[in-house]
């Protein structure tokens, strides 16, 4: 494998995982202050990739997409939920759901403070490998949190208006999931997220803008 291929994988594929593992563990840790342990008695309530990785969706997709330079997204398994243990079944599981996307816009607010520290601090060289990396971290979680709002099962978008829907309207259109599903990574291969991912770059860029402006006035 050449030097190249590794540095791509290490900037693009590392924030990545990371990002899913962190949205997966904010599901099953809201889950657990709801009442369901199910997660945590699964194993699912962790950071370790291990516990969440999808070959398809986790693996062999996001690493394509990267090497060959083609828009594509990539999925981890989901953190298995119980609303049987919910105290609050419907309200609940709209703040689990919504746990998941809010995890990833928090990686970005994160990752833009970082950035700006280590620039005020003079750590990073505008052109160097640390910069790119970071920028990629809060594009990932910008374009993961904006994916799964798209309001459709079995997204978490899905659930969360869910919460809003008469509870027969919900069921019937979780009941067509597997559909939903279907066309949704029909529209994802091709090419679909060509529009997602300019949003969450220009996201990116005020977030980063906005926060590294802020850094500048506080310091003087």
């Amino acid at each position: 494998m050449s030097e190249d291929i590794v540095q791509k994988l290490v900037i693009y594929f590392g924030p990545f995982l990371f990002a899913l593992c962190f949205h997966e563990f904010a599901h099953g840790w809201v889950a657990r202050r709801k009442g369901d342990k199910t997660a945590e008695v699964m194993g699912r309530l962790t950071m370790n990739p291990l516990a969440h990785i999808d070959p398809m969706g986790t693996l062999f997709l996001p690493i394509m997409s990267i090497l060959t330079g083609l828009p594509g997204i990539g999925w981890a398994k989901p953190v298995p939920v119980d609303a049987r243990n919910l105290k609050h079944p419907r309200q609940d599981m709209f703040w689990i759901a919504l746990a998941g996307p809010v995890s990833n816009v928090f990686l970005a607010v994160v990752g833009a403070f970082i950035f700006a520290i280590a620039r005020a601090a003079s750590l990073i060289q505008p052109e160097s490998a640390v910069v790119t990396l970071l920028v990629v971290f809060i594009q990932i979680n910008f374009l993961l949190a904006i994916f799964n709002f798209i309001p459709i099962h079995p997204l978490d978008g899905g659930k969360i208006i869910g919460r809003f829907l008469p509870a027969s309207w919900d069921a019937k259109i979780e009941q067509h999931q597997n559909f939903l599903m279907i066309g949704l990574f029909v529209l994802m291969m091709f090419g679909g997220l060509k529009y997602l991912a300019p949003i969450a770059s220009n996201l990116s860029y005020v977030l980063i803008y906005s926060v590294d402006q802020l850094f500048s006035s506080v310091l003087g």
